[in-house]
């Protein structure tokens, strides 16, 4: 037991040290992501002041069809009788309906920015579904902005300002329960229940990669 303390331990700092250095990657990337966002922003501003009215040689506002778009989503994955089965949607968005909804709700909850409204001009906007997709099919696919735009039917501004907003919503909501780093008691219920499943000595994370503890007495 007094080998498995210490092992814990050493486990304990050096996953410390691996999450100190993933705040410091996420900070940047966060702060790169705003950067990309305000970029993004000035140059469609610009462009605007640049060319007003109906004036020869100017690009045409794309017609998404969005709204067609956002109900066909919701037949697909999001009704009683979806298109594709709950399969499919564990598949496509490497989660359950279920946690995909709770998400939604909590996020919509937080930042009002996911919640359909109406715009300036009393047009109602995204559905929330579609802004979340689109979100997640980048982080689950690394797909780009111009890639999810055929599934969402959003313009790239649109689809990046939802993208950090979503990851700062999660950041806030779920850092203290999901985000936090495991405690020996988590460890060891891991290891406990790895091993139950044939992986003595295995600690498994949510993206399949694994950690041998040579040194612990379980391995």
């Amino acid at each position: 037991m007094e080998e498995f303390r210490r092992c814990l331990e050493r486990q304990e700092r050096e996953t410390n040290e691996r999450n100190r250095k993933a705040d410091e990657i996420n900070e940047l990337q966060r702060q790169v992501d705003e950067q990309v966002l305000i970029a993004v922003a000035l140059q469609d501003e610009e462009n605007q002041g640049r060319r007003r009215g109906s004036q020869v040689g100017r690009r045409r506002n794309v017609e998404r069809h969005k709204h067609s778009r956002g109900k066909n989503l919701l037949e697909d994955y999001f009704i009683p009788t979806s298109l594709y089965s709950d399969v499919d949607f564990r598949r496509r968005f490497r989660m359950q309906p279920h946690l995909f909804n709770k998400v939604m709700h909590d996020i919509c909850n937080y930042d009002a920015y996911f919640v359909q409204k109406c715009d300036a001009t009393g047009v109602l906007g995204l559905l929330p579904e579609q802004k979340l997709t689109a979100v997640i099919r980048m982080l689950a696919y690394r797909a780009s902005a111009d890639q999810v735009d055929e599934i969402a039917q959003m313009g790239k501004s649109t689809t990046l300002e939802a993208l950090v907003r979503f990851c700062q919503a999660v950041e806030t909501l779920y850092t203290r329960d999901y985000l936090r780093r495991p405690t020996p008691r988590d460890l060891q219920r891991l290891l406990q229940k790895a091993e139950a499943r044939g992986f003595p000595g295995m600690i498994g994370s949510i993206d399949c990669m694994h950690w041998q503890w040579k040194n612990c007495p379980t391995a």
